[in-house]
């Protein structure tokens, strides 16, 4: 199949981008609006962008009217701060709440019933109990394209990452972390590790397999098939 973007309108190609770019780890963001209101988010166009000073990025779409901010956009436009963290398995339920697309003037955390915890440099609070989390300082943001999309890299001021995760030689224990990632409309636990060259018979043996699905559902399910599903990536409550 080849495909022409040019054919295509925003919808198709983020549903094109969501199954093909794969996985993509999940940026957690807390911001606080300039009235002194949390709000958490979780974006899934998240990476590194520089080393030194540290810098991340997110891309950030606007709600599904495809005019009017996020609330994290709007909060980081007015206060330049903001804390990101990395998903767990076991927070992934609150995570996936969070995504839900609440007024400006709800606080997520209550929402969630996540514990706050302060940051040591920055207002927004961060999660309490997740794995790794980054206070960050806005450097830039950038609107890039057709339909309101905008990039924002932050300088990590501060690195939190959970005492049980460190290991004295600097390195982060990174296969008891349980990371979440997105694949199109679903989600994926990492949960296993090779080295290369992998072996051939892990190669061969793992032909033509498929993922397993973890939540009981056929395995042909797709969750953009299901009618609560929004191309904003927006979860959605009734």
């Amino acid at each position: 199949m080849i495909i022409d973007p040019q054919q295509l309108g925003a919808p198709a190609l983020y549903k094109i981008l969501i199954g093909t770019v794969l996985p993509r780890p999940i940026g957690w963001v807390s911001t606080v609006s300039a009235a002194g209101v949390p709000n958490l988010a979780p974006f899934s166009f998240f990476t590194v962008v520089a080393r030194k000073p540290p810098m991340v990025s997110l891309t950030i779409q606007p709600r599904a009217d495809l005019a009017t901010p996020k609330d994290t956009l709007a909060n980081m436009r007015e206060t330049g701060e903001f804390a990101v963290h990395i998903v767990s398995l076991a927070q992934v339920n609150e995570m996936h709440l969070s995504a839900v697309d609440h007024p400006a003037d709800v606080d997520e955390f209550a929402v969630t019933g996540l514990e706050r915890q302060p940051c040591d440099l920055i207002r927004p609070p961060r999660v309490a109990g997740a794995p790794v989390a980054m206070e960050c300082r806005v450097k830039r943001i950038v609107g890039l394209g057709e339909v309101g999309d905008h990039v924002v890299i932050g300088e990590v001021l501060r690195f939190h990452v959970r005492d049980d995760l460190w290991h004295p030689n600097g390195r982060v224990d990174t296969a008891a972390i349980q990371p979440v990632g997105r694949l199109a409309a679903e989600y994926t636990v990492v949960d296993t590790t090779f080295a290369c060259p992998a072996p051939a018979e892990l190669v061969a043996g793992r032909a033509g397999s498929r993922m397993r699905r973890l939540d009981g559902r056929d395995a042909g399910w797709a969750a953009v098939d299901d009618k609560h599903w929004s191309a904003s990536g927006n979860a959605r409550i009734d």
